[in-house]
C-alpha cells in the first residue's frame, strides 16, 4: 500500500501496542511471553509498514516480518541491519498465539521493548517530516 496518511496511522496504531508492551514489562503473572511477544510482534509489523508506506513502497497484506524485512531492505538496509534481529518475534503473530512456549525459551522483554522503542523512534522521527 501506498499512501503517507497510512503511515501515520500506522504508526499511531504501533504506539498502542507499545504502550501495552510497557504495561506488560514486568507483569509476568497475567501477561505470558505469547502475549507479550504477540504485541511485540504487531508493533515491529505496524512501523515497519508505516515506514514504507511513507516511502511509498508497495508492500503484500502480510503479517510476516521476515517479508517486511525484505523490502525494508531493499530501500534502507542501514535501518534493515539494526533492526532485523526484531525478526526472531515472527512466530508470535500466529504460532505461539496458538501453542505454548516451552519454559526454557523465556523471552528478554526489556531488550525486546528498548530495540523496538528505538526503531519507533527512528520511524517517528522520519514520518514526522510529512508535516
Amino acid at each position: 500500500m501506498k499512501d503517507k496518511n497510512y503511515s501515520e496511522i500506522l504508526l499511531s496504531l504501533a504506539e498502542k501496542d507499545i504502550l501495552a508492551l510497557q504495561g506488560m514489562i514486568d507483569n509476568t503473572e497475567f501477561f505470558h511471553d505469547e502475549v507479550f511477544g504477540f504485541h511485540a510482534q504487531q508493533a515491529v509489523e505496524k512501523l515497519l509498514k508505516s515506514f514504507l508506506s511513507y516511502n511509498e513502497v508497495e508492500f503484500v497484506k502480510t503479517h510476516d516480518l521476515t517479508n517486511l524485512f525484505s523490502v525494508l531492505k531493499s530501500i534502507d538496509n542501514e535501518l534493515y541491519k539494526k533492526y532485523n534481529e526484531l525478526d526472531d518475534l515472527n512466530d508470535f503473530a500466529v504460532e505461539y498465539r496458538y501453542d505454548l512456549l516451552i519454559d526454557e525459551e523465556k523471552i528478554n522483554r526489556k531488550s525486546i521493548l528498548s530495540k523496538i522503542t528505538e526503531l519507533q523512534t527512528e520511524i517517528k522521527n522520519t514520518v514526522n517530516k510529512i508535516k
